[in-house]
């Protein structure tokens, strides 16, 4: 499962050719940010679920 602070994989890349996203907010909405040029994109947790691909990396606790 995932949670705040992951770094996830999204099944399209982004426009900067990276598919690395941190998650920065978590809610009904959840908020991403892209790892390499910081674009931040807000989508419903449904969507999200549809979207992410894996867990790349968890967040140290």
């Amino acid at each position: 499962m995932y949670d705040l602070g992951d770094i996830i994989e999204m099944k399209k890349p982004h426009a900067c050719q990276t598919n690395r996203w941190e998650i920065v907010r978590m809610g009904a909405d959840i908020k991403i940010k892209c790892v390499n040029c910081g674009h931040v994109v807000m989508m419903t947790r449904r969507d999200f679920e549809k979207k992410m691909k894996k867990i790349l990396e968890k967040k140290e606790s």
